[in-house]
């Protein structure tokens, strides 16, 4: 689809110095990047919870407070449904946590935590009766960071209940379950401190997950609790608690253990990804066909280009060319909203279906086009 505006050609002259003005943002832009990469951390970070060690740290004491959960019997309700993840692989290993969802042996867990025994590795499940049994690696959805286990002539295992995202509120009591440090069936307790955080973190081969509308707690979550589970009052798993934020150091390190500032998966993701994985071994996601890289204020204002994505290259057949974007514009709105971050776009494939249409505003010379991009599945 051609967006709308002057559709004419741009003078040989304005062409020439446009193309200028594009391989100069271009360059900015990559000279911006390179100097980025040495820079320090600024505020919080967000550090992927997993099989790497830390300090452990005290959390809350599984006890009945006012207005908390009863923590001991949902322990007992609940910690057999959880179980240890041990993966190794030839470039090593480390554990996490994990839940049984389905009583037949299947097992929902964080893709970081079974990734190194993704090529040629072994997965081992300890259950909370200490028995343990090999899993094999159903599939796993790096965007999503979420992955599914099943564990081979198992019966009658017990599945956590499944709670709804929508019944969740900012304040209410929760309890997390897992293996910190490979402390096994450990249990913290705290509350829902916020809703609907979009967390970026590290993922595979130097890429990053996305944690879409993320439970913020301060229930400690600790390397080893992710893909455990994160439960509400009536036992119900509400969250897969994934990633922990620290601080920044003086000396340019971060804080080690748990600081109160924890997000989990909410279930509602968890669940929809976790049943394509088991069907169909691969989650299902929407994609526009594009690579954009964010223009910085000041490399906009050397340009004299808007701010925005700079689209630096299209699928041939994908999407966006099919809407008709090209290389070299910028991308200034998606569905009216001002357009800073790739995780936008990023966003918006993890929580749209292929076939749904997004309007995109653009800028091609200095002329401002939209664009209605009916998005496409994934490869």
């Amino acid at each position: 689809m051609r967006g709308r505006g002057n559709s004419r050609a741009v003078p040989d002259k304005g062409h020439e110095a446009a193309r200028r003005h594009h391989w100069k943002l271009w360059a900015l832009i990559v000279a911006l990047a390179v100097v980025g990469a040495g820079g320090g951390l600024i505020g919080a970070a967000i550090a992927a919870r997993g099989p790497s060690a830390g300090v452990v740290s005290a959390g809350n004491t599984a006890e009945t407070l006012p207005g908390s959960c009863p923590v001991a019997s949902m322990a007992d309700h609940v910690l057999p449904s959880v179980v240890t993840i041990s993966a190794t692989g030839p470039a090593g290993g480390g554990t996490g946590s994990g839940e049984v969802i389905r009583p037949d042996g299947y097992i929902l867990t964080n893709n970081h935590v079974i990734a190194p025994a993704a090529h040629g590795g072994s997965v081992e499940v300890l259950f909370s009766d200490g028995t343990s049994a090999p899993a094999t690696i159903v599939g796993r959805d790096a965007l999503t960071d979420l992955a599914v286990l099943k564990v081979h002539h198992a019966h009658d295992l017990k599945a956590v209940s499944l709670g709804s995202s929508q019944s969740v509120h900012v304040g209410e009591p929760v309890i997390a379950m897992g293996a910190p440090l490979g402390l096994s069936g450990s249990v913290t307790s705290g509350i829902v401190s916020a809703m609907d955080r979009t967390v970026e973190v590290p993922a595979e081969n130097d890429s990053s997950a996305l944690l879409v509308s993320a439970v913020q707690t301060d229930a400690a979550i600790n390397p080893g609790n992710s893909g455990g589970a994160l439960v509400n009052c009536s036992g119900q798993l509400i969250g897969v608690p994934t990633a922990g934020a620290t601080v920044p150091s003086p000396s340019g390190g971060t804080s080690a253990g748990n600081i109160g500032v924890g997000f989990a998966i909410p279930v509602d993701v968890a669940k929809t990804i976790s049943d394509q994985i088991i069907d169909t071994g691969r989650a299902t996601h929407a994609f526009f066909g594009l690579h954009t890289l964010p223009i910085p204020e000041s490399a906009a204002a050397e340009a004299r280009v808007a701010e925005g994505l700079f689209v630096a290259g299209v699928v041939s057949g994908g999407p966006a060319e099919r809407a008709g974007l090209r290389q070299g514009d910028v991308i200034t709105t998606i569905e009216g909203h001002p357009t800073t971050s790739n995780v936008q776009l990023q966003e918006l494939t993890l929580t749209r279906d292929p076939g749904d249409t997004v309007t995109i505003g653009y800028v091609r010379n200095g002329h401002t086009h939209e664009a209605r991009v009916t998005l496409g599945r994934q490869p």
